[in-house]
């Protein structure tokens, strides 16, 4: 396997697999696998840097390969005629910008880079060959997809069902467990690269009423944010609002 890089001349080294906090909870693994050694050899892996705010693709684009994040953070949207963008997901490192392109090459969404971008793109052939001679990664393709799923109904019921502030904490908590499951918290804090405006389009609220609710969770002693970091000072308390309906 080769790997080649096309990213901005200022990106440094391209990232490495081992390093990848998900790496062992993704496809990645299989390009390093020795079982596909031979059948791989030729496989180029391009390696890609964008910087923050640069969108990547926009829906119904054409994506030649499948891409994996492997350092910082992207927003998966969709965008109305009007111009409002919803947030569907956050992608975080080693997350698949999308497991349906492992089977089609067509963005359902509008993705964007929120801070500097480090990503892979693998070749969707090869890809698809390795899952069909070891049938048990697709049980890695089923939980990723079965996770995407879940944030999706997450946003469904948060953007139905729960008030502003539930909303928020929601989101909260939930970017924490998928940080906590890569071991990328430190403690009870964790990056937090979002701003306001980000978080408004990921649940459905102004700028306005997310600058609010965050002031008062911070006046409530329920989390501390400075730059690009959050804290959660009061788990317990920040789940009770989350789970008002």
């Amino acid at each position: 396997m080769t790997m080649r890089g096309n990213g901005s001349p200022t990106a440094g080294n391209p990232p490495t697999c081992g390093a990848c906090p998900a790496f062992q909870d993704n496809l990645c693994h299989i390009f390093t696998d020795a079982m596909f050694a031979d059948a791989l050899a030729n496989t180029t892996v391009d390696d890609h840097y964008a910087p923050a705010r640069r969108s990547l693709w926009r829906a119904g684009d054409t994506i030649g390969r499948v891409p994996v994040i492997c350092q910082g953070w992207a927003a998966a949207s969709a965008t109305l005629s009007d111009g409002r963008r919803q947030i569907l997901s956050f992608l975080l490192p080693g997350d698949l910008v999308s497991a349906a392109l492992i089977f089609e090459p067509v963005s359902h969404c509008a993705v964007d880079a929120v801070t500097e971008l480090r990503y892979r793109a693998f070749p969707r052939g090869e890809l698809q060959q390795a899952l069909s001679r070891k049938p048990d990664l697709l049980a890695i393709v089923s939980r990723i997809s079965a996770d995407e799923k879940a944030r999706a109904d997450r946003l469904a019921t948060d953007l139905g069902r729960r008030g502003a502030a539930a909303r928020i904490a929601s989101l909260i908590l939930a970017l924490a467990e998928r940080l906590r499951k890569r071991g990328m918290m430190q403690g009870n804090t964790m990056d937090f690269p979002l701003r306001q405006h980000h978080i408004a389009d990921a649940v459905g609220l102004t700028v306005v009423h997310v600058g609010n609710v965050l002031a008062e969770f911070r006046r409530a002693g329920l989390v501390e944010i400075n730059d690009r970091s959050l804290t959660i000072a009061d788990q317990p308390a920040l789940r009770r609002i989350a789970d008002e309906l």
